[in-house]
């Protein structure tokens, strides 16, 4: 592996943690709906697994990307895209930044709730927590796509 491998390596992680998230989302909702009480632990836990293995390869995502910044020294890669897709795709950067920067606050917040028990201040926090994230993680792959294999610059 080199260092050129490392954005693709961050795309799949990325894809990974959306996963990871919609499996997590999707037990959590089955959760609410389930009448037995055996089974609807069961979601919760899974969704709990899902949810922290999200926050996992998030994490390792984030390492991932600050070492190849570090590496390459700089965080600007440009992008090949000429016209109206140039604005479309620094629209979806600028949003996915400054969002991606609340996630890192937000994420960490959010499960310290649910693993400290509180579940209601857990559900308030994740109300807004799960769609941010969820952007962040899903323009992250696009983001690569956009930059690395849509569009790449001439070099």
């Amino acid at each position: 592996m080199s260092i050129q491998d490392i954005p693709a390596l961050n795309a799949v992680l990325n894809g990974i943690s959306t996963l990871l998230m919609t499996a997590g989302f999707t037990f959590i909702m089955r959760a609410k709906r389930e009448s037995e009480l055996a089974r609807r632990t069961a979601r919760v836990r899974s969704h709990r697994l899902c949810m922290l293995g999200a926050g996992a390869v998030s994490g390792i995502f984030l390492i991932g990307y600050v070492t190849h910044k570090v590496l390459v020294r700089g965080v600007h890669t440009p992008f090949g895209g000429e016209g109206a897709i140039r604005g479309v795709y620094y629209a979806m950067l600028l949003t996915h930044v400054i969002l991606a920067m609340a996630i890192a606050f937000l994420v960490p917040r959010t499960f310290v709730f649910a693993l400290q028990g509180n579940i209601e201040r857990h559900r308030a926090w994740a109300r807004w927590t799960f769609p941010i994230w969820y952007y962040v993680s899903i323009t992250g792959v696009l983001v690569y796509l956009f930059l690395y294999q849509w569009w790449p610059a001439k070099r």
